[in-house]
């Protein structure tokens, strides 16, 4: 066996994991996978992962999430994501994962999880939800620190689930000997300027799940699906355009989407608003998403026609991640007596 040297000297390591749950929408683009993009250019290493261990916390279809796999790898790709800066791998693929996590669980208190918000928020008034869904956040941090990972982006909504992993790393250290970086890694916050809101309910952010299809813009919508939904967005009786998201947030989140996907400022979107009424104003937002997505679509299109590819190319990031995790892995089992 190997003697192992301690913990990392790597200064930069960034992991991130996105739920295959098919092509991304609009927030997932501006919140999530534009600084994804922006991300693998600046760190040396940097590692995401389509984390479908994760997404059978909720019920799957097993064809459907085949397929959704697929979607999102060809998505990210699409979306500027480069295999040759950063690792793309599916996590069922890199058995470490589950492993660590079991391990990591065995130190976890079920108090500790059960404040945390995921499990408060999914499993109801009653408190009712898979062993899965309670053990979520373990498997969060055993991704985290399988890599020994020193930057990790992350919505706002994930920073307690974060928190978790960073203690798990503290108590390993402290029982076993320094392995898991210390200070554990830090968070990059991602899309905190750029929540974007449901079209038909500003107060409620854009999902997926969400029962109206006019309320959310996916990165494959056709140029008429996506005029069509910012016709229709929901504004209010004030014909000016103003960016106040406390008390206008159906026009704020369209000057938003503008200047996002325009790469403007806020302002900039307001100087060109000026003298258009929110109907003219709808037709300059969805000319600046269609410029922004249809490239991205038509990308989607030609990879998601070629299976081979993006499965190799999964087959390649995988090859990459276990060269990663399987050494800190094994030092894992030798600590804790496995080995």
């Amino acid at each position: 066996r190997a003697v192992f040297e301690g913990p990392p000297v790597h200064p930069h390591r960034v992991f991130s994991g996105i739920q295959p749950t098919g092509v991304p929408h609009l927030g997932n683009f501006l919140g999530a996978l534009e600084s994804w993009v922006a991300l693998q250019n600046q760190y040396p290493t940097v590692l995401y992962s389509i984390v479908d261990l994760h997404s059978i916390t909720q019920p799957q279809d097993p064809d459907q999430l085949r397929s959704n796999i697929l979607d999102l790898a060809a998505s990210l790709l699409a979306c500027g994501i480069d295999p040759e800066k950063a690792i793309l791998f599916q996590q069922s693929q890199v058995s470490e994962h589950a492993e660590l996590a079991w391990i990591l669980g065995c130190m976890t208190s079920m108090p500790r999880l059960r404040h945390l918000p995921q499990w408060k928020m999914k499993s109801g008034q009653k408190n009712e939800g898979s062993v899965g869904l309670f053990t979520y956040p373990v498997l969060q941090a055993a991704d985290i620190l399988l890599y020994q990972s020193t930057h990790v982006p992350v919505g706002e909504d994930q920073v307690q689930h974060l928190e978790l992993a960073q203690d798990l790393a503290r108590i390993f250290n402290n029982h076993y000997g320094d392995l898991f970086p210390e200070p554990p890694f830090s968070f990059i916050l991602t899309g905190s300027t750029r929540k974007v809101k449901s079209l038909r309910d500003p107060s409620a952010k854009m999902s997926k799940s969400d029962p109206q299809t006019m309320a959310t813009i996916t990165i494959t919508d056709s140029p008429e699906d996506i005029a069509l939904k910012i016709r229709r967005a929901v504004t209010d009786f004030t014909s000016e355009v103003t960016f106040d998201p406390e008390t206008r947030p159906g026009v704020s989140n369209l000057v938003m989407i503008h200047a996002a996907m325009a790469a403007i400022s806020v302002e900039d979107a307001l100087s060109q608003a000026r003298g258009l009424d929110t109907g003219a104003y709808k037709k300059l937002v969805s000319d600046a998403v269609i410029q922004r997505l249809t490239p991205i679509r038509q990308e989607i299109g030609k990879l998601r026609s070629d299976r081979a590819y993006l499965e190799g190319l999964l087959a390649q990031g995988r090859k990459k991640a276990r060269e990663l995790a399987a050494p800190v892995l094994a030092e894992v089992r030798h600590r804790v007596g496995f080995s």
